[in-house]
C-alpha cells in the first residue's frame, strides 16, 4: 500500500510520522515542492495547478491514498484534486482544530499563517465551530518559512512574536499551519502552563488510516519511505533532520530519544 502526501515544505513531516508509527508497513511518498514554497502567497489557479499535477504524479508512482497535510493546498486545491482522480483514490485533507478547541475552550487563539488568518475559509471555520467563543487570530509572520530552513533563530523570534500578540487569558491555541507541531516543544516553553494546543496532525493521519482499511490493498507494503523534490526523486531536506519527526522517517534511533 502506498501513501502519498503533497506539501510544500516540511508541514507534511508530523502526518507523515504519525502514519509511520501506527502503520510502519506502509509505504511512503514524500511530495515537497522546495522551488515554489511557499504556497500560500501563490494565486488560486497556480496552487490549483501544482497540486493536482502533484497528486497526478503520486499516481502514477502507485499511490492509493493520497493526502494533503497543508492548510493551503486543503483549502485551494482538494476538490479539484478529488474531481482529478476520481472516486478510486481517496484523498484525505486537512482542516484546522477549531471545531474541538471550541468544544473545551472559551478562549481561543489561532496561530496561522497570514495568508490563511486572512482567508475566509479559517473565517467560515470559525463562525462555523466558534462563533459563541472569543477567538483571535495571529498571524506567525515568517515561522514556516523559518521551519522549512531550519532556522533556530528565525523560530524563536516568529514563536515570541506570535506570543506576543497573544492575549494572555486564553486557554487554547490551535496550530493552523502543519508545519508549527514540529515546534511543538519551543512553542510551549514561551507558553503559561495552562494553555491547551490543538494540532491537525493526529486527526489527519487516524483518516488517512481510515482510507486506507476501506481500500483494502492486496499488498503489504514495505515500510520504504521516497521523497520528491519539485518533481524529481530526492532525499529529504537537511532541515527536515533538526525535528524528531524527521529523524523517525529517515528510522534514526535518536527519534526515539527526543
Amino acid at each position: 500500500m502506498i501513501v502519498a502526501l503533497i506539501d510544500s515544505g516540511l508541514g507534511m513531516l508530523p502526518t507523515a510520522a504519525r502514519l509511520r508509527q501506527a502503520r510502519p508497513e506502509l509505504d511512503l511518498v514524500l511530495m515537497m515542492d522546495p522551488d515554489n514554497a511557499p504556497w500560500g502567497p501563490k494565486p488560486d489557479g497556480w496552487v490549483v495547478d501544482r497540486v493536482v499535477g502533484t497528486a497526478q504524479h503520486a499516481v502514477e508512482l502507485g499511490a492509493e491514498v493520497v493526502v494533503l497535510p497543508c492548510n493551503t493546498a486543503s483549502v485551494t486545491a482538494l476538490s479539484h484534486v478529488r474531481a482529478a482522480l476520481g472516486d478510486t483514490i481517496p484523498v484525505v485533507g486537512t482542516v484546522p482544530a477549531i471545531k474541538p478547541a471550541a468544544a473545551v475552550s472559551d478562549r481561543i487563539a489561532i496561530w496561522a499563517t497570514a495568508a490563511t488568518t486572512a482567508s475566509a475559509y479559517q473565517a467560515r471555520l470559525i463562525e462555523e465551530f466558534a462563533s459563541h467563543r472569543t477567538v483571535t487570530s495571529v498571524a506567525c509572520h515568517g515561522l514556516a518559512d523559518s521551519i522549512d530552513r531550519g532556522d533556530v533563530r528565525g523560530i524563536g523570534a516568529a514563536i515570541a512574536a506570535a506570543v506576543a500578540a497573544t492575549p494572555d487569558n486564553v486557554e487554547s491555541i490551535v496550530l493552523g499551519c502543519t508545519h508549527y507541531p514540529l515546534v511543538l516543544d519551543e512553542i510551549v516553553a514561551q507558553l503559561p502552563t495552562r494553555v491547551t494546543m490543538f494540532d491537525s496532525a493526529e486527526a489527519v493521519a487516524n483518516q488517512t488510516v481510515r482510507r486506507v482499511d476501506e481500500v483494502g490493498s492486496s499488498g503489504s507494503g514495505t515500510g520504504r519511505v521516497s521523497v520528491w523534490l519539485s518533481g524529481i526523486e530526492g532525499g529529504l531536506p537537511a532541515s527536515a533532520q533538526r525535528y524528531r519527526e524527521g529523524m523517525l522517517l529517515r528510522g534514526d534511533a535518536r527519534a526515539e530519544q527526543h
